[in-house]
C-alpha cells in the first residue's frame, strides 16, 4: 500500500487525508504545531494515524507522497529533508484536482481574490449550479472532493498552493492583479512571487480561459516575454476590448463570443474602484458558463461583500467602523484609503512582510487625521509617517486600540482596521484579528 504523508493537521491537511484514505493511501497525518479538537475528532471517525507537536522522521521519509499545507514553508526543516530525499510533495488543489471530474475555476491575485471567489460563487449558487467553494475559503476541496463531488469549484487560490502544483489547470483562471505580498516567502523577490501567482495558467490548454486585468502594470510586463494556451480575456477601467470586460458610459460591458451583457455601476452591491474589477473578473466567467443576463444581473445587485474585507461593522456616536482585517498588504490598504470619504483614524500593524509604507503616503496625508498601531514592532510605521500625522499611539491589544480609535474620533469620523501586515504577532490569523475588533467595537 502506497504511503501518503500529510503535513499539517489543518482544513487541507485533513482533508486531503480523508481524500487519501479514499483513493486508498496507508496515511498519516503529522503537525508540529497543535492540531485543533474538531480536527482530531474528524481524523479519528476516519481510524487516520496523526501526531501533534512534532515530525516523526523515520514516518514521514518512508512517504510516497507528501502533501503540505500552505502555510508550511519550504524552508523548514522537515521540507528540505523530503526534498533532498527527492519525496514529491504537493498541494491539496493537485491532488483533489487529479480526482475530479468538476469544472473548475481558479481565482488568485495579490488583493480582490476573496471578494472575486465568494461574488462568482454567489452567482453560481443564485443561477441554480451545483458549486462548491474552496481553497482558501470554505470547506476543503479534497474533502469535497472524497465525499460530495460537484459539478463545478470555484477555488480561492494563494501563491502557497500554486507553489505545490504539478498538472492542475483549471478550466477558467482568473488574476485579479499583483503587488508585492509575502516577499519574506520568496527570498524578497518580487519575481519569484510573481511567477508563482502565474502558475495558475501554466497548464492550460487553448479550451480553457485566462482573466486578468489589463490595467495591472506586473501583468502587462509579464505578457512581454511569456505566453499562455489559454484564451485570454482582459477586464479594465480605462481600455475597451473586442472580447471581455470594460467601462463604457458607467455601464459596465462584458463581451463573450459576440454577446454583450451590460449593468449600470450604480447598481452593483459593491462599491469602488476595486470592487467594480472583482465585479468585471467575476461576471467574465459568468458570462463563460452561459449564466442568463436577468440571473447575473440579479447577483451582482444583491452580493453582500466578503467578511473582514471592508466590513462596515457599527456606526457609533456617527463614527464608522469598518474591519478591513484581510488587508495583510499595503496595496489592499492603499483600495481601502481611497475608497475613504470622511476623515479616518487608521488601525495598522502585525507582522511586517517586507511593506514599503511609502506607496500610502499621498493617501495617508488626504484621509488620515490619526493612526493606532496594533503589533508588537511598530517602528517602520511610526518611522514613516511620524513627519506628516500628528498623533501615533502604540497599542498591543485589541481591546485598549479600539477603545483609543474611538477617543481620537470625531463625528462624521471613520475608524478603519486596514493593518497592511499579517496577523501573527497578536492573533491566530487575519479573521480571529477581524472578529475581535468586531467584537471589541460592539463592547463600546
Amino acid at each position: 500500500m502506497k504511503k501518503l504523508v500529510v503535513l499539517g493537521g489543518g482544513e487541507s491537511g485533513v482533508g486531503t487525508a480523508i481524500l487519501g484514505q479514499k483513493l486508498g493511501y496507508q496515511v498519516f497525518v503529522s503537525d508540529f504545531g497543535t492540531i485543533l479538537d474538531k480536527y482530531k475528532k474528524e481524523l479519528d471517525v476516519h481510524h487516520i494515524a496523526w501526531e501533534e507537536k512534532q515530525h516523526s522522521e523515520s514516518v514521514i521519509l518512508a512517504a510516497d507522497l507528501v502533501m503540505k499545507s500552505p502555510g508550511i514553508p519550504d524552508k523548514a526543516p522537515i521540507v528540505q529533508k523530503l526534498i533532498a530525499n527527492q519525496i514529491q510533495i504537493v498541494s491539496e488543489i493537485e491532488i483533489a484536482s487529479q480526482h475530479s471530474k468538476a469544472q473548475v475555476i481558479g481565482i488568485t491575485g495579490s488583493n480582490g481574490k476573496t471578494t472575486t471567489t465568494l461574488l462568482t460563487h454567489f452567482i453560481m449558487e443564485q443561477a441554480g449550479i451545483d458549486a462548491g467553494l474552496a481553497g482558501n475559503i470554505g470547506m476543503s476541496y479534497a474533502q469535497q472532493v472524497a465525499e460530495n463531488d460537484k459539478a463545478i469549484y470555484v477555488l480561492e487560490l494563494s501563491s502557497f498552493q500554486l507553489d505545490g502544483i504539478v498538472n492542475f489547470a483549471p478550466n477558467i483562471a482568473v488574476l485579479a492583479n499583483l503587488s508585492p505580498d509575502h516577499l519574506d516567502r520568496y527570498h524578497y523577490n518580487y519575481d519569484e512571487y510573481i511567477a508563482a501567482k502565474f502558475r495558475i495558467t501554466e497548464n492550460q490548454t487553448a479550451s480553457d480561459f485566462f482573466i486578468y486585468d489589463a490595467d495591472d502594470v506586473e501583468i502587462q510586463r509579464w505578457f512581454k516575454t511569456h505566453q499562455t494556451q489559454a484564451k485570454k480575456l482582459p477586464f479594465s477601467l480605462t481600455q475597451k476590448f473586442n472580447e471581455g470586460a470594460f467601462l463604457e458610459n458607467n455601464q459596465m460591458v462584458v463581451v463573450i463570443n459576440q454577446k454583450r451583457f451590460t449593468m449600470s455601476t450604480d447598481n452593483l452591491s459593491v462599491k469602488g474602484k476595486h470592487n467594480l474589477k472583482n465585479a468585471m473578473a467575476a461576471a467574465t466567467v459568468a458570462k463563460i458558463l452561459d449564466i442568463q443576463d436577468e440571473s447575473l444581473r440579479s447577483s451582482l445587485a444583491n452580493f453582500n461583500g466578503a467578511e473582514h474585507r471592508l466590513e462596515k461593522v457599527l456606526k457609533i456616536q456617527n463614527v464608522q467602523y469598518i474591519n478591513d482585517s484581510k488587508a495583510t498588504n499595503v496595496n489592499a490598504v492603499f483600495f481601502a484609503l481611497d475608497s475613504m470619504t470622511t476623515p479616518t483614524v487608521w488601525i495598522v500593524g502585525g507582522v511586517d512582510k517586507g511593506n514599503d509604507y511609502l506607496e500610502l503616503m499621498p493617501l495617508v496625508r488626504e484621509k488620515v487625521k490619526a493612526i493606532v498601531c496594533l503589533g508588537v514592532d511598530n517602528k517602520k510605521i511610526i518611522e514613516t509617517f511620524k513627519d506628516v500625522i500628528d498623533t501615533i499611539v502604540e497599542t498591543d491589544s485589541m481591546d485598549e486600540c479600539v477603545k483609543t480609535a474611538h477617543a481620537l474620533a470625531e463625528p462624521g469620523d471613520t475608524v478603519l482596521l486596514s493593518p497592511a501586515c499579517a496577523s501573527f504577532d497578536l492573533f491566530e490569523s487575519y479573521e480571529d484579528r477581524g472578529r475581535k475588533f468586531k467584537n471589541a467595537v460592539q463592547n463600546l
